[in-house]
């Protein structure tokens, strides 16, 4: 073998062991993230009781989203320190994070033995959650993007999304494993807790995993050419504040179509059509499962056509189906009819999941590339997603109507369409242009 060619392999054995580290961590901090939506019934009768559950659903859900205040915070944090000294600094840092407030949430005490201090911790820890995940979606997209080789940013910007899809499926799978095997008495005093503590458990590997593998070759040639940038944050507010804006109102309906017909759905389901606990998870699997399988396929189908029409057509879909899902599930109440609703909308969220990634990094040069792509999904993700669970849950007392919810992800997607519309001198270009 010449030297050329043993070049050649040892960039192929460093990405894919880069690739590997990253999905890895980005799997097990997400999943940190996101269990707590699924055992939000359990924290709120632990930390929240009231003779009114609907009120006790809220109060987590609530709390679900204060999550996602922070969120922000660490984009603007840990994506500047990852734009000046490099991805894989920032990506261990933020798994280092999650891991112990993830931990500590495990150990929150009941507000039976704590009084208001429960919900206070509880509170507290979760913002911790939240500063670390706002470091960690800019990170590991830029991760996955810079490593790609030529021709393959959408396949290789979509497994950091299929990482978060199989976080969700882990989360899911813990849930659905406590609900059927756990009696409920146990379950609610003490096996929700099971689940943080696991997280606590997995991250460390994660941290291990990242802490091994070499920097990003397109930071590592900016590094070189001194071509860092001191304040980032500062450079994508005055030269890219309208790519900042686009970011921003594409992930609108993004983050939407997970928070709302994944994680709220699974609640939903048990709350309001009143189908048991383990069924209710297992028809939110379909959509989780319909996304996972779906997302390297957009992925390596936007490589070809671009990601934004992939884009558009999932989002047009939102907007017309959105309404009738819920009419759909609230008329019906089976489990084949929240599967149904389930396997459709989980399948264009993998259509969204897959074209994003490439199609928001395109946006934004290799300097700020971090701290852009974090400021402007976390922003989307805060105001929009963090609290759709919530907002969701609202509409269901508010309105009185079970098909209540289906307004708000009508609402998001008609957003982010217009993003996309007018954003679409560059995001419609095929390929789209990838700075330097």
């Amino acid at each position: 073998m010449d030297s050329e060619a043993r070049e050649k392999e040892q960039s192929k054995i460093l990405r894919r062991r880069a690739i590997v580290a990253c999905f890895a961590g980005n799997l097990f901090e997400l999943y940190d993230f996101v269990v707590f939506g699924f055992f939000a019934i359990q924290i709120g009768k632990a930390v929240f009781p009231s003779h009114d559950p609907i009120t006790s659903l809220l109060a987590s859900f609530a709390t679900y989203g204060t999550g996602f205040l922070t969120r922000p915070i660490g984009a603007i944090v840990l994506g500047s320190y990852g734009d000046r000294r490099g991805r894989k600094t920032a990506l261990s840092l933020t798994i280092t994070l999650m891991a112990i407030a993830t931990g500590l949430t495990g150990f929150v005490p009941t507000y039976a033995r704590a009084g208001i201090w429960s919900p206070i911790l509880l509170v507290l820890f979760r913002l911790l959650q939240g500063f670390s995940t706002g470091g960690e979606w800019g990170g590991a997209t830029t991760f996955m993007v810079e490593y790609a080789p030529a021709g393959r940013r959408g396949f290789f910007g979509s497994l950091q999304q299929t990482s978060t899809a199989a976080a969700q499926l882990l989360a899911i799978g813990s849930a659905l494993a406590l609900n059927t095997w756990m009696p409920k008495a146990a379950l609610d005093s003490w096996g929700w807790r099971l689940p943080f503590l696991l997280g606590f458990v997995m991250a460390p590997l994660g941290y291990y995993l990242r802490s091994r593998v070499a920097e990003t070759p397109a930071f590592t040639r900016n590094e070189a050419a001194s071509n860092l940038v001191a304040s980032p944050l500062k450079v994508v507010l005055t030269e890219y504040r309208r790519e900042l804006v686009t970011c921003f109102g594409i992930t609108t309906m993004w983050t939407v179509g997970s928070y709302v017909f994944i994680t709220f759905m699974a609640a939903y389901a048990a709350q309001t059509l009143h189908l048991s606990a383990s069924v209710a998870l297992k028809a939110v699997t379909v959509a989780v499962l319909a996304n996972l399988c779906l997302i390297p396929v957009s992925g390596t189908l936007s490589d070809k056509i671009g990601p934004a029409p992939i884009f558009l057509a999932a989002c047009v879909g939102y907007l017309i189906l959105s309404v009738p899902f819920f009419l759909y599930i609230a008329s019906v109440r089976t489990f084949a009819s929240v599967a149904l609703v389930s396997l459709v909308a989980g399948a264009l969220y993998g259509l969204m999941n897959g074209a994003a990634p490439s199609m928001l990094s395109a946006l934004f040069p290799t300097n700020v590339r971090y701290t852009a792509l974090s400021v402007g999904y976390n922003s989307g993700v805060m105001i929009f997603g963090g609290f759709a669970p919530f907002i969701s849950t609202w509409l269901v007392k508010t309105t009185g109507s079970p098909a209540g919810p289906g307004f708000y992800p009508t609402l998001c997607a008609a957003i982010s369409l217009s993003a996309l519309l007018a954003g679409r001198k560059t995001l419609f270009k095929r390929p789209v242009p990838q700075p330097k």
